[in-house]
């Protein structure tokens, strides 16, 4: 065979994008969690009924309405959205450092896939994650609680950014930790603090200043205000500021993440 012959054989035949690649990723990052749905679809729904019922049963009945609204009816956007970034952040991250622990992450690495076609098959599972479960909470709060939806397509945006956000922090999480406990550290001690202290309890008009002016500069505080502004109608914040931070964050954490996917870093040995 002739150098040209050679040199076809490994030309790029799939165009400027590898579809057939990255939805052979994405379809396996969806049906990671879809083949244990009990514990990535329904369990989100006992916790997130557990959070409603305990604060509205200790703290409901002495709290009077907040932005005009019940307490549980003010209560049950920051639920929805906290449930949704968790999770989506749970699908990525886990799914790169079992890989890592396994050892298969080479399996990822190997086929002509780009960074950036990396970083969108990974956030494609924890996007459907969190819309999934989105969808299965918000259906069970419009049955139990009768909560309707204000703007339903602002609630989309942001639910939608949300967990797009928590993905792309979860695929720079999953490369920085070679194991689970290291994972379970950037869950519990950032993950899990930014979703409490994001006003997803309270309206931060109730803070002191400085610890206000702190929660402003949290994008995650964004995403519950402005699932709030979807649900009810009223948010601490400009619907149009939140998505601004939303997207700028979205953007430099996707960036970081194909920076990382493209070089290998701490994943090729």
């Amino acid at each position: 065979m002739d150098m040209a012959g050679f040199r076809d054989m490994g030309a790029r035949r799939f165009g400027r994008v590898n579809w057939l690649g990255l939805g052979a990723l994405a379809k396996r990052e969806i049906m990671r969690f879809l083949v244990v749905w009990t514990q990535t679809l329904a369990a989100p729904l006992v916790t997130a009924g557990l959070f409603l019922a305990v604060f509205t049963l200790a703290i409901g009945p002495m709290r009077g309405e907040v932005m005009g609204v019940s307490f549980v009816t003010f209560l049950a956007p920051g639920i929805l959205m906290m449930t949704v970034i968790q999770n989506a952040f749970a699908n990525t991250s886990s799914s790169i450092v079992i890989s890592k622990v396994q050892g298969n992450i080479v399996d990822t690495l190997m086929p002509p896939l780009s960074g950036g076609e990396l970083v969108l098959g990974y956030m494609a599972g924890g996007v459907v994650r969190g819309l999934m479960v989105g969808v299965v909470i918000l259906a069970a709060e419009a049955l139990v609680l009768g909560q309707g939806v204000a703007h339903p397509l602002w609630l989309l945006v942001f639910v939608t950014l949300g967990a797009a956000l928590l993905s792309a922090i979860g695929i720079a999480a999953g490369i920085l930790s070679n194991k689970f406990d290291q994972i379970a550290a950037i869950t519990n001690f950032i993950v899990v603090p930014l979703s409490f202290l994001s006003g997803t309890f309270y309206s931060i008009s109730a803070l002191p200043p400085f610890m206000a002016a702190l929660s402003q500069i949290n994008p995650v505080f964004y995403l519950i205000d402005g699932a709030r502004f979807g649900m009810i109608g009223q948010s601490d914040a400009a619907p149009w500021l939140g998505l601004a931070v939303v997207l700028a964050a979205l953007l430099a954490c996707s960036a970081l993440c194909w920076h990382w996917l493209r070089t290998g870093y701490r994943l090729k040995p």
